[in-house]
């Protein structure tokens, strides 16, 4: 990916109800991904998420179910820390987003932003296919992330001059 770039990462386990959410939001905007973006669906593979994180993207557009007490299907940004002091074990069973930015860092790499759009979950039970509320709040998702990727080139386009 030529320029600064932004990855914008689906993840989460879709045997696991509405934690399928970021599963789902990458898997609709892979059909027509934003321009300046390259969008995978990483499902439960943090690892190979940290590896693609090494081609240098600026910033990195994570989408995943939260926990924060608000209504099941409530969409939330936030921004997480994007530097890492690495020292990260990598445990395939846990490569959670610290952990891949861990081991990220611990790689060499890094990223200058790190955006998280979460859902409020329902429910993670074992089952495939997301609630009402979490199903109903995708296209929400999908909105927002193509919001954030535009306004993430904007402010690199911005930079360069």
């Amino acid at each position: 990916m030529s320029g600064p770039g932004v990855l914008v990462a689906g993840v989460g386990n879709i045997f696991l109800g509405d934690d399928g959410f970021g599963c789902e939001v990458a898997r609709r905007l892979a059909a027509s991904p934003p321009p300046g973006a390259k969008v995978v669906d990483f499902g439960i593979r943090g690892l190979h998420l940290a590896f693609e994180l090494l081609e240098g993207y600026a910033t990195l557009v994570l989408v995943d179910t939260v926990e924060r007490g608000d209504p099941p299907g409530t969409i939330t940004v936030l921004e997480v820390e994007a530097a890492s002091e690495g020292g990260g074990i990598p445990d395939a069973h846990d490569m959670g987003p610290q952990n891949v930015l861990d081991l990220l860092a611990d790689f060499g790499g890094r990223l200058d932003r790190v955006l998280v759009v979460g859902c409020e979950a329902a429910t993670v039970e074992e089952g495939i296919g997301l609630s009402g509320p979490v199903d109903a709040a995708v296209p929400e998702a999908v909105r927002v992330v193509e919001d954030l990727v535009r306004e993430e080139i904007a402010a690199y386009a911005g930079k360069e001059r």
